[in-house]
Formats: C-alpha cells, structure tokens, sequence
C-alpha cells in the first residue's frame, strides 16, 4: 500500500457514494496499467465472521453478472478471500476460463484456502510484499470440530502402525474409532486428493503452459517436467505437517522457493499505487456493513449484514418502522424512524431514515447501507419507506 493512502483517505472524510467512485477510478487505473485489460473484483471482509465471507455457491450468480459487463480479451481478478467452497472455487475457475484465455489473479491482501487455488488457475500471479495465499489442505467437520483432513488421516494410520508395531490396540483410541466410519475415512481421503489435483491440473493447463524453456540451462521443457513440477508444488501446498495451521500466511518468498513464478507488483509504481490505493478504499468499505464485493470499473453487487427490522410499530396516528442499528465499528446502537407510506413526526429516542439510505453513525461517522433493511420493511409492510 502507498505510504500514508489510507490516512489520506480517511482525512477526505468520504461517504459511501465517494469510496465506490473512487474504487472505479482505481480499477481504472489498474486496468490501463495493464495494458487496458478487463478488471474484476472478488472481495469479502475477512474481520465479519458472522457474515457469510466464504466462497459459496450464492457468490456465483452475482459474479456472473458482473463478468457479464466485462467484454475484453484478457482479464485481471482482484482477489481477498478466507477461501471456503473447493466445489465453488472449480466453479468460478471454470466460468472465468469459458470467457478469458489470459487471467491474471492480483493479491493485494489475502487469498487463502479456496482463494488459493483460484489463483493458482490464473496464467499470472501477481502479489505485492504484504500478500499472501494460504495452504490449500482440506478441512472437515467431525464430532463438532474442524479438522484437517491429512491431520485427520495420519492420526489414523499413526495408530494403525502402532496396532502393527505392538499387536494391542490402546483402547484409550476405541472411542475415536467407533465415531467414524471406513465410508467417511474414504470421503477423508477424496477430499483431500480433490485440491491437491485440481491444482496439479491447473498449474499445467494455465501457470506452466508459457514455460517453455530452462531458465538456467536453456533447455526445451518437456510436459512431463510441467506435471511433476504442478504436483511437487501441490502436495507442498497441501501439506497440513508443512504447514501446521490452515490459516497459515504463505508469502511471495515462500512460493518462489517451490518453483512458483510471482510478478512482485511493487516493483512496478503506476500498478502499485492503484492497487495499493483501490485496497486501502476497499478496507474502508468494509468498515461499514459491507461484508461482499463484487465489482467492475463500472458496475458493482454489494452484500451487506441485514440490520434486525422489528414488526411495524403503530403510535396511535401512524404506521412506522424502525431499524435496530449497531455500528459496526464504535458500538454504537441507534433507532432508526422509517414512514410508511407517509411523513410522520419523529418519535422521542428515534433518528430518521435517511433520504440517501445511507446511515451515518452519530458517534463515528461510520456509513451503513439501509437498503437491505428496507427492502425488508417494505416486505413485511407491503408500504414504501418514507424519508
């Protein structure tokens, strides 16, 4: 990120309208630094676990249409995500691929999990010194947690060998073995070969098909050599005992040492400053009830946390509304008047709709879209809301 963009930013004290129009300016920029290519964004709020951040299959239809608008011959994604959805993520690759023979994946803050392997699809990577993917090791839920499902599957085969070893089975491991069935230990081991492939097929078909020649010895590359380099670095991204951790940070530094070529994007300024730029204002968006983005220079889908919308409530004279709101930032907890059908006075303890939608925290300044909390009252009430 540019020095000091962020405190710039919010210095300029920008509403909601003036963060989304200067993200477009910023994927504008991005794109003409790239030689005029398409610009998409995938974009979760990683700090809003409460919301659905992962990739999932609602994430699809909204993508597509924003694809839709995009109309060039090469494309760059702009990606953040915790991952999520293995399934999701064959899903997007497979779409984007269908429109776009040249794909460029730009990391400018985290693409783990899931995210990971749609980067790994793109026939460039590009991150910066603060970016990072993440291990693509699968996870599942068993008797309530989440595991690892290598960390899962070595625990059996290491008490397995020791059965061998010993010819007793310890029966501290009898109530592990009677919670899971061979069926579920064979679903175990499909999930974890269904990452690990995928990528191995798609470092060869995307990443690995313009290596051509030995950087160091000049030689041709044969396509074998492109399969064991995708599955070497597949199995050490899978690697749950690498590793340790799902959520694990895996660095620019530490794919160039599997073999991964990455385009440092901070060594080209013009590119560096948009990105840096777009990403500070994306984290500024996310700082309001934004927990989704998808996006384009011209056209944006925006998800947002659904405020809590009590029944109507009647005052003797009229019907109104109101809107629970907590900021999403300070804490801040407000009441939120909305008319139906027509202009009623302010009732004692409550502050109006906003004509815009937009509810500008009384404590912070923080901006929340209503729209969704409208939507809703107009839902119930079969009335327009009123500012």
């Amino acid at each position: 990120m540019p020095l000091g963009v962020y405190g710039e930013y919010l210095d300029r004290q920008m509403s909601f309208a003036d963060l989304t129009a200067e993200r477009k300016r910023q994927l504008k920029r991005i794109s003409a630094a790239r030689e005029g290519r398409d610009v998409i964004v995938y974009a979760a709020d990683l700090n809003k676990g409460s919301a659905l951040v992962h990739m999932n299959y609602g994430d699809i239809l909204p993508f597509t249409d924003q694809l839709a608008n995009l109309g060039g011959k090469a494309l760059d994604l702009v990606l953040e995500t915790p991952g999520g959805s293995g399934e999701v993520a064959e899903q997007i690759v497979r779409i984007l691929r269908t429109k776009y023979d040249d794909i460029g994946v730009i990391i400018p803050g985290w693409a783990k999990s899931a995210g990971t392997m749609v980067a790994l699809a793109g026939d460039e990577i590009l991150m910066g010194p603060s970016s990072a993917m993440g291990p693509i090791d699968a996870q599942m839920t068993w008797q309530g947690k989440v595991f690892s499902v290598e960390a899962l599957l070595e625990g059996f085969e290491r008490i397995k060998r020791e059965v061998e070893e010993s010819g007793v089975l310890n029966k501290a491991y009898i109530p592990i073995l009677q919670g899971i069935s061979p069926g579920e230990l064979e679903n175990a081991r499909n999930m974890r070969d269904f990452s690990q492939t995928l990528v191995t097929d798609w470092l060869v078909k995307y990443k690995f098909r313009r290596w051509v020649v030995h950087s160091k010895s000049g030689e041709p590359v044969k396509e074998e050599e492109r399969g064991v380099r995708a599955a070497e670095i597949a199995a050490q991204l899978c690697n749950h005992s690498k590793w340790k951790t799902h959520g694990r940070s895996i660095r620019v530094d530490d794919l160039k040492s599997m073999g991964l070529q990455i385009l440092d994007y901070s060594g080209i300024p013009e590119l560096a400053d948009a990105v840096g730029r777009y990403y500070a204002l994306l984290q500024m968006t996310f700082e309001s009830s934004v927990y989704k983005l998808f996006e384009t220079p011209a056209s944006q889908i925006v998800r947002f946390l659904v405020q809590q919308v009590p029944p109507p409530q009647r005052d003797g004279r009229a019907e109104i509304a109101v809107i629970e709101h907590r900021c999403q930032k300070c804490g801040k907890e407000s009441r939120v008047q909305a008319n139906l059908g027509t202009k009623q006075p302010l009732q004692a303890g409550l502050v109006p709709y906003p004509p815009d939608g937009v509810f500008r925290c009384p404590n912070c300044g923080t901006e929340t879209n209503l729209s969704d909390a409208k939507r809703q009252i107009e839902a119930q009430t079969r009335r327009p809301v009123i500012a």
